[in-house]
């Protein structure tokens, strides 16, 4: 390649926010629930990266890229998760070293390429240059099958995507391209809120405390169903609540899925009487399942657990 950029570059990043930032120096994007991508594209010669300097390319060979001399940044997505938004679970399934099971999910499970920066064009490399340049220049650049993400002025139009979408990226106009820093990007998270049912706990590490809560929710045929964990439990909580719950134990066991991060003993958890529920936040879902860790907002004894149904994470 002869491009003014040369693989791996860092992404820009950005600062997390609870609120939209205002001002006539922002624009708003959507937040996409992918991998983010840097695509080097050198007439037929073509590199996808990622974010941690990885060749992407061979996982997603159905990706098409205009022919031209150009570096942009934006993520891969696969369609078809709730609300018209991105199946990130299904994105997950192509990192896969055989190559038929990629042929054959690349047809099943199309993934499609956004894109949302230009860092350089022809000889020229447009790190310096402002957002509004680049971001100007990259509507002449990009053309089908690559998206273009929406991008807009105004609060008012930014406000429905921390409803439907992952959240919000607000770029400063004037600001360059900074590889690998957290400047002149900020992303407010879409947060949403449901009523579990507290299924088990696992221990803490400290002896006599609770490392973090299981979470539940029933389907429609009255199946209850391990959807996520909590996290960020303060050091008082975590003493205070095995008291708390050690009433509902029921002496069984529960085993999480299989992770090659932790051990089995540390995948175990104390299983409990279905009877508590608690109202979380969490602001990333795939296949029915929360990605993150949730955070607890209070507890709800008014609330019955058959009532915390799985249909509140398609909201």
């Amino acid at each position: 390649m002869s491009l003014p950029l040369s693989p791996p570059i860092a992404p820009q990043l950005a600062r997390s926010r609870g609120e939209l930032p205002i001002g006539e120096q922002w624009a708003y994007e959507p937040k996409y629930d992918g991998f983010r991508a840097i695509v080097f594209v050198d007439a037929a010669d073509v590199v996808v990266q990622s974010r941690g300097g990885k060749p992407l390319g061979r996982y997603f060979p159905e990706l098409a890229f205009a022919p031209g001399r150009y570096v942009i940044d934006g993520e891969i997505v696969i369609d078809g998760g709730t609300e018209g938004g991105q199946d990130f679970a299904a994105l997950q399934q192509r990192i896969h070293p055989a190559e038929s099971r990629i042929n054959r999910l690349a047809a099943e499970t199309p993934a499609r390429y956004v894109a949302f920066d230009l860092l350089a064009l022809g000889d020229e490399s447009w790190l310096e240059r402002p957002f509004l340049e680049r971001r100007a220049a990259l509507e002449e650049v990009v053309e089908p099958p690559v998206g273009l993400t929406p991008s807009s002025r105004s609060e008012a139009d930014a406000e429905p995507w921390l409803r439907t979408a992952e959240g919000v990226v607000a770029k400063d106009v004037t600001a360059p391209y900074r590889p690998g820093q957290r400047t002149g990007m900020v992303k407010v998270k879409r947060v949403r809120t449901i009523d579990a049912v507290l299924v088990g706990y696992r221990p803490g590490k400290e002896p006599g405390t609770v490392g973090s809560l299981i979470l539940g929710l029933y389907d429609a045929a009255g199946e209850l169903h391990v959807v996520g964990h909590s996290s960020g439990l303060r050091a008082a909580e975590k003493r205070a609540l095995v008291a708390r719950l050690e009433p509902y134990e029921t002496g069984s066991r529960g085993h999480g899925d299989p992770s090659r991060w932790k051990n089995d003993k540390e995948l175990e958890w104390i299983e409990l009487r279905p009877e508590l529920v608690v109202e979380v936040t969490f602001d990333h879902a795939s296949d029915a399942r929360i990605r993150h860790g949730t955070k607890i907002l209070r507890w709800r004894e008014d609330k019955a657990p058959a009532e915390c149904r799985i249909e509140q994470m398609e909201i």
